[in-house]
């Protein structure tokens, strides 16, 4: 056995892209290695790949030095098959009769060849497999330069590939029409200015041993290393000046990526620049920029300081050169943001709506202002169902939520659309929350998003989202498969989590009809309902409601009630972990088989109705009084809709049956010789079978 190693030497690696090239690497090293009947200590993490913004690099430990001998088997004609096809298969054999061997098979006897095949050695095997994995590896997106043919996450410099501590032969054709190629070599190369020299990777001991030999060329390879080495400094800067690091962890990270020899240093903003809303801020210097913002410990408020992270050794001339280098950027920067800042807020928020008809939303579904009508009359149509939404509000921020696309704030930083809205409304003297509304209302934007807090703003956002669901269904405009290039699954799942936190009962069949007559829409897509349905299957999913129980609600729901769905799946949920849900349960299948093998026979459904008279033990009669008690609580939910309490109350009412059901099956026998006893005691289980199916399908449950 002998460890593997192979270095990928290129031009920079975009941050988002790296991590995932090394679990890439990984996985088709080691499923080749596999395809090749080769063993290896395979480790079930990115441990061992290494990667950094110039290099990609796996260290495999224990490659078996060849293949295993095999036995090569080859099957021929039947025994009593022609001369003329026995010789024939002799002949593509270079096998004599005497050497074939006859065997029994299912379809008869056959002829067999075997032979021995010794495996090859590894080293034989490696370069063709690595060239292999190279030609086909799954960039994002890919180049070609000069006149090669092969593509490349950007230019390819050097691949360096041992084998047991040494240089394997081999190369990668590129291609082109110059015959060009990269030979396997064994020298890789230090931080473009620190150590601009190679790195000799001969007789190459583990991957520590790689890890140690670029750190000393000033590359920390080690993508988790850098990364907690950046995190840790910019942690400890921040505390130093009473801070703490405002960007996130996923931010910070992509940060490390962009540097192979990480060095913190402290910018300052000018003062001038505080002014402008911190959103601004945080944008130009985190997202354009890719600096680490700050935020004051005390009332959290925006530090004028932020962290530079630089890709060179500490220097205190050259480190004050970069400094002043990254301010002077990032001066220009605000000083844009500043510019647009204050024309902006020479117009009001209303004066921008007319140049959104300007811009189309959709080919089929108008203008960005047309949507902005729709949006107005639609959060009228919400506002009643929105416990203390003011309607005028509503509606208003609904006219303005989408003014800002058009301002030149939004033009330079189309990520603050909506937040600099909800400042430009209060700069013209909008109410607060008015402001608010246009602000949030295009959140949740994902699972980690908060909902909008306050009524309006909720109003508001269901309203856009809803608008852009039945809009896009009602032209046909579908998500497919894996493909969802408008959001929609997303839309859905922004209203559900609104729904759901705010606890909210709406009638989204009636406010889908609403939202496609404003569409100038004959009618509401069928297939939108259930899609919806279909998100708060996933939702549910999330928040760790089992699969069958979520499905056993959904499947056959026929209301538009979100929150009583989601309820209802969760007081099931909790019920059946109870031992009368799981006692019950055994007892719905006992009676649900009888009731389905007895319909099939007759093709018909037994209805759920009784004739007491015809009670024979006393089982029948408790099973009976049982219902009729478990009927006095279904009746809380005819008047009024449950909330879960109330649906737990009303499972565990039904879990009373379980004792009763249990009874019934063990002194009763349904299929009695007398039809008419028969007929009743299958209607005991028909109305059994209907009460539970008041709360969910029972047969969707599984276990």
């Amino acid at each position: 056995m002998a460890d593997l190693f192979i270095e990928l030497v290129s031009e920079d690696i975009p941050a988002r892209m790296q991590v995932k090239a090394c679990a890439d690497l990984q996985r088709l090293v080691y499923a080749a290695l596999d395809g090749l009947g080769l063993g290896y200590a395979k480790v079930d993490d990115t441990d061992a790949c290494l990667v950094s913004s110039r290099h990609l690099a796996l260290y495999v430990v224990g490659v078996d030095d060849q293949q295993a001998d095999r036995i090569v088997e080859k099957r021929g004609p039947r025994v009593d098959a022609p001369e003329q096809a026995i010789n024939g298969f002799l002949a593509s054999t270079g096998m004599t009769r005497d050497e074939l061997v006859e065997e029994d098979t299912p379809k008869g006897r056959f002829l067999f060849a075997r032979s021995e095949s010794k495996g090859a050695q590894t080293t034989d095997l490696l370069a063709p497999m690595i060239t292999d994995i190279l030609n086909n590896f799954p960039w994002p997106k890919s180049q070609r330069w000069g006149t090669s043919r092969f593509r490349w996450v950007r230019p390819l410099h050097r691949i360096n590939v041992l084998f047991g501590g040494k240089l394997l032969d081999g190369a990668l054709a590129l291609g082109g029409d110059d015959e060009a190629q990269i030979i396997f070599g064994d020298k890789s190369c230090g931080h473009f200015f620190e150590s601009p020299g190679d790195v000799d990777l001969d007789g190459l001991k583990d991957a520590q041993d790689y890890i140690a030999r670029l750190q000393k060329a000033h590359v920390l390879v080690d993508h988790n290393q850098r990364a907690k080495h950046v995190s840790d400094q910019a942690h400890k800067l921040a505390a130093d000046m009473g801070c703490r690091v405002k960007t996130g962890d996923a931010l910070v990270t992509e940060t490390a990526n962009l540097v192979e020899w990480p060095h913190l240093l402290v910018g300052k903003i000018e003062d001038r620049f505080m002014q402008l809303p911190a959103e601004v801020l945080q944008s130009s210097i985190q997202t354009h920029q890719k600096y680490i913002t700050l935020e004051d410990i005390g009332d959290g408020s925006m530090s004028p300081h932020f962290i530079i992270v630089a890709n060179r050794a500490a220097n205190h001339v050259r480190d004050d050169v970069i400094k002043a280098g990254n301010q002077r950027v990032l001066r220009a920067r605000l000083a844009d943001a500043e510019f647009f800042w204050t024309q902006d807020k020479a117009r009001t928020l209303q004066d921008y709506l007319p140049q959104l008809a300007d811009i189309t939303f959709y080919a089929e579904l108008g203008s960005v202002h047309d949507k902005a009508r729709r949006i107005e009359k639609l959060a009228g149509d919400i506002a009643s169902f929105i416990d203390g939404c003011d309607l005028a509000k509503a509606q208003r921020a609904g006219l303005l939520a989408k003014a800002d696309l058009v301002t030149g704030m939004v033009g330079e930083f189309p990520e603050l659309q909506g937040v600099m809205g909800g400042y430009y409304a209060i700069a013209a003297g909008e109410d607060k929350d008015v402001a608010a509304a246009v602000a949030s209302h295009y959140r949740p934007q994902g699972p980690q998003d908060a909902v909008p807090s306050l009524p309006e703003a909720m109003t508001v956002s269901l309203a856009d989202k809803i608008d852009t669901l039945v809009g896009f269904f009602g032209v046909g405009a579908k998500p497919t498969g894996s493909k969802d290039p408008y959001a929609l699954r997303r839309a859905a799942l922004g209203v559900i989590a609104i729904i759901l936190e705010s606890q909210t009962r709406i009638p989204l069949g009636k406010i889908f009809a609403k939202a496609a007559s404003y569409h100038g829409f004959d009618n509401v897509d069928d297939a939108l309902l259930p899609f919806v349905r279909e998100r708060l299957r996933v939702s549910l999913l999330d928040q760790n409601v089992a699969h069958d129980v979520a499905a056993s609600v959904l499947q056959t729901a026929t209301t538009d009630d979100v929150l009583l769905l989601a309820d209802t799946a969760r007081a099931l949920a909790i019920f059946l972990a109870t031992d009368d849900g799981v006692g019950l349960l055994a007892g719905w299948r006992r009676a649900a088989s009888i009731l389905a093998a007895e319909e099939s026979k007759e093709d018909r459904i037994f209805a759920p109705t009784i004739e007491p008279s015809l009670f024979v033990h006393d089982a029948e009669r408790g099973l009976m009084s049982a219902i009729d008690i478990l009927g006095s609580h279904d009746a809380v939910g005819q008047t009024e809709i449950p909330d879960k309490a109330q649906l737990l109350h009303q499972m565990q009412a039904l879990g009373k049956l379980r004792a009763p059901i249990d009874h019934f099956f063990t002194e009763v026998v349904v299929n009695d010789d007398d039809p008419a006893i028969r007929e009743n005691r299958l209607g005991i289980l028909a109305l059994i079978r209907s009460h539970m199916q008041n709360i969910a399908d029972f047969s969707k449950i599984e276990g």
